[in-house]
């Protein structure tokens, strides 16, 4: 049995064999073809904060799998009514695998420590693996690969931009994020990754536009994330010169486009110019999330089991 807490659960091959299964399934899909891969399985999708494209997506992608989800909120006591091994292990007995989002990390390594099936981060304030996953699925169907492709990140050095360094360097993808002083991925982070994959190319800078030099996507998140509300007048000051507007584009290049992992704060991080311009991608990075997900879900439920592969 297999998790995907972090992408450092999956190797540099389980990774890419995760990205063909995904653009596997988006062809079939387009061409009308909804294969029952998984009928029987059963999703929980375990959810302490609110979701639109973790939530929905997984649940299309396990119907459209020919399985079924069932989405578990806050009624069902997670942490509050019963120790969190009793609450693991008893729901860990109906599920074939459980998608977990959750505030803290923790609360998910101790799900898959006690659970007996098969766990998923849909976010946790460590990382965002499935994001990473549709975002870079994006960057390859607009380039043709990944190798060699550098992305910028502008802004926070959150759970999201810490999934895309790792993900970047796993894929030999160049990564560049621009942060605020003291808003920086924790070097231990970077450290990390770089002994999983040596030689990687990751790059911290406080200019926006060194970092979008050469790249071929420009990427930013919200200023202040759920949880961080008390931080954002703070936070909209210190990174005022962190927009991504239409001077910041230019300095990527004309072949740049915009990704966003939603939801967006218009005119905060983001103008309306960019996010509707020609390159914006939000909309097909959104609905990636569903594909690539698909993809995960089917290698974690038969390849990774049965070492099948789906042709």
């Amino acid at each position: 049995m297999r998790h995907f807490l972090s992408l450092f659960d999956v190797s540099d091959d389980e990774l890419k064999r995760i990205f063909e299964l995904g653009h596997q399934l988006k062809a079939r899909l387009k061409s009308g073809v909804r294969e029952p891969i998984l009928q029987g399985k059963v999703a929980g999708l375990l959810f302490e904060k609110p979701s639109l494209r973790t939530r929905v997506s997984f649940e299309c992608g396990m119907a459209q799998l020919g399985g079924s989800s069932l989405f578990l909120g806050e009624d069902v006591g997670w942490g509050k009514r019963e120790a969190p091994q009793d609450f693991s292990r008893v729901i860990g007995q109906y599920l074939d695998v459980i998608v977990c989002r959750a505030k803290a990390h923790e609360k998910v390594e101790t799900l898959a420590k006690y659970s007996g099936t098969v766990i998923i981060n849909g976010l946790t304030d460590l990382c965002h693996p499935c994001q990473a996953l549709a975002d870079l699925m994006t960057v390859h169907e607009e380039f043709g690969k990944l190798e060699g492709q550098k992305l910028a990140f502008v802004g926070d050095g959150n759970n999201v931009s810490r999934s895309l360094a790792l993900a970047c360097a796993k894929m030999g993808m160049e990564f560049s994020i621009a942060a605020p002083k003291g808003y920086e991925i924790e070097q231990e982070f970077i450290d990390k990754v770089l002994q999983h994959a040596p030689g990687a190319k990751i790059e911290q800078t406080n200019d926006p536009a060194e970092a979008v030099a050469g790249a071929c996507a420009v990427y930013t998140d919200v200023w202040a994330s759920m949880g961080q509300e008390a931080e954002q007048a703070k936070r909209e000051k210190d990174f005022a010169s962190f927009q991504v507007n239409g001077k910041l584009m230019d300095a990527a290049g004309q072949d740049a486009i915009f990704l966003h992992c939603l939801p967006a704060r218009r005119g905060e991080e983001v103008t309306d110019e960019v996010m509707d311009c020609p390159h914006s991608r939000i909309v097909e990075q959104a609905g990636n999330r569903m594909h690539a997900q698909k993809g995960l879900l089917v290698w974690l439920l038969t390849e990774a089991v049965d070492k099948i592969h789906l042709d």
